[in-house]
This record gives C-alpha cells, sequence and structure tokens, in this order.
C-alpha cells in the first residue's frame, strides 16, 4: 500500500511538473506571438530563398527553325527589402543561374545569367503575422560565362537586356525578427545570338521563378 502511495505521489509530481513547463511553454509561446507588431518604415527584411526558374521561350529566324530551348534551373536567391513606409518597400534581388541550351541538333553548351532586380512592393496588413505583397519594377540581364556553340563553330551572345519583372508573395512572422517567405516572379529578359558573324535571332527566355525560402527582419 504504501509502496503504491509513494508511486501515485510521484505520478502526481511529475504530472504537475509536466503541467507546469506546458504552462510556461504556452505563456512564452503567446508572450513571443504578442510582440509581433509586423512592418514599419525604416525596416529591412533580408531573405534566402530556393527558386526554381521555368523558362518560357521564344525565339526568331534560325533559332527558330532549331528549336532552341532553354532548360529550367534551380538555385539561391538573396533579396533585400527597405521599407520607406509601413505598406511601401523597395526590394533588390540577387542571383545568378546557369542553363542549358538545347536544339534539334543536340546540346548547345550552357550560359550564365545575372538578372539584378529593382521592385517596388506594396504590402498588405504590415501590421499582422501574414502578409502578401505585390511588386512590379525593372531587371538588367547580364549573360556571361558563355559555352554555347553549334558545329564547332562559337555562338556569341551579342547583347545584353533590361525588361519588366512582376512579383506576388507573402510573409508568415514566426517570431519578432524571423519569418518564413513563399513568392512567385515574372521577369522578361533576352538576349541576339550569331555565329560566324551571322545573326541567328533573338532569344527570349522570359522566366518564371518560383521561391521559398526564409527571412529576418533588422
Amino acid at each position: 500500500m504504501k509502496t503504491r502511495m509513494k508511486q501515485g505521489a510521484k505520478s502526481a509530481i511529475a504530472a504537475a511538473c509536466v503541467l507546469g513547463m506546458g504552462l510556461g511553454m504556452s505563456q512564452a509561446y503567446a508572450a513571443g506571438t504578442d510582440s509581433i507588431d509586423g512592418i514599419h518604415a525604416g525596416d529591412v527584411l533580408v531573405r534566402l530563398r530556393a527558386i526554381s526558374i521555368i523558362p518560357n521561350v521564344e525565339t526568331t529566324n534560325t533559332l527558330s527553325a532549331l528549336q532552341v530551348g532553354v532548360n529550367n534551373a534551380i538555385v539561391p536567391e538573396l533579396d533585400l527589402t527597405y521599407m520607406i513606409r509601413d505598406y511601401l518597400g523597395v526590394e533588390l534581388i540577387l542571383g545568378t543561374s546557369r542553363h542549358q541550351v538545347t536544339s534539334n541538333l543536340g546540346n548547345l553548351g550552357g550560359v550564365n545569367v545575372l538578372p539584378p532586380t529593382l521592385l517596388l512592393q506594396y504590402h498588405f496588413n504590415h501590421q499582422g503575422r501574414i502578409r502578401p505583397y505585390l511588386g512590379a519594377g525593372l531587371n538588367y540581364t547580364y549573360f556571361y560565362n558563355n559555352g554555347l556553340s553549334a558545329g564547332g563553330e562559337p555562338v556569341s551572345i551579342t547583347n545584353h537586356s533590361f525588361g519588366p519583372a512582376v512579383q506576388a508573395g507573402v510573409d508568415v512572422q514566426v517570431t519578432k525578427t524571423f519569418f518564413v517567405n513563399a513568392d512567385i516572379k515574372k521577369i522578361w529578359m533576352h538576349t541576339d545570338a550569331s555565329l560566324g558573324g551571322q545573326a541567328l535571332g533573338r532569344l527570349s527566355i522570359d522566366p518564371v521563378v518560383v521561391g521559398l525560402g526564409v527571412g529576418m527582419k533588422f
């Protein structure tokens, strides 16, 4: 009987400890969520995303006859947003990718793409935990490390491009400074190609960029 009483007392003490820990954790979580105050003018948001780049290829002239295409790529992306108003931010997106170019002659090789993009963003529900946003802006696309060739001859990239960009996404605040992010963008970019001094046509990549990531508010 005494043994059972001791075991019962120990069980009661253990249950009280577990209950106390649970209440403490709940209070801590509630305190953490209560401290979330959204975003405000002067805040800096830094996001790191994994992005999938899905080209929407259009070609002209010889490139069309060759049925030239561009493969998808998955790369990291860094972006910085400065809030100029509680609801209005300016975002700079930085990332680079390498794409393989295909044709009915086979693989033509790879080329790197660097499209720094500047967007003006409108943030909805800026004081809340879940904050959708829309953005629009401009990108400059730089093509480099060109490894394209056809029939043993190098394919030249003859220009870089400016183009529009649009964006939609959402930030979900987890703690006062940490949040998770989902984002989709459409970026317009193109270049002209030539072979042995002869123009091959224009290659428009115009990808949709889908990203998931995390961020910090400073």
